[in-house]
């Protein structure tokens, strides 16, 4: 469910989390970002898009079999001067595409780029 802007103009502050696990191995990998200030229409815009009421215990035609799958979970927090939200999603992969592949691949897309800043 998409947030509100903040009444008093102050700019929200996101931050989200992706944590893929399953495979073959079972791992567990994380990705996390936390766009700055002028960034955060553009990913506010990602995750408004992504259908956080679906069912996550019954995703409509998952149907595609296999023990080692990855499972994605998604975990969006929004902070702004009058409020809190979360969101969270568990996504199958075979239902990791649309809204929910763009906001993933951006998470691990700025995952990437904050260590390689971090490493100089």
């Amino acid at each position: 469910m998409p947030a509100e802007p903040p009444a008093d103009g102050e700019p929200e502050h996101l931050v989200i989390a992706v944590v893929r696990t399953g495979g073959i191995a079972g791992l567990r990998r994380r990705w996390r970002a936390e766009p700055p200030p002028a960034q955060t229409p553009q990913w506010k815009t990602l995750v408004d898009r992504c259908p956080w009421n679906d069912d996550p215990e019954n995703p409509p035609g998952d149907d595609m079999p296999g023990a080692d799958r990855y499972v994605w979970t998604i975990h969006v927090r929004v902070n702004a001067t009058e409020r809190d939200e979360q969101l969270e999603q568990v996504v199958p992969d075979s239902h990791l595409r649309g809204p929910w592949r763009d906001l993933v691949d951006a998470v691990r897309d700025a995952d990437a780029g904050r260590g390689a800043d971090a490493r100089g």
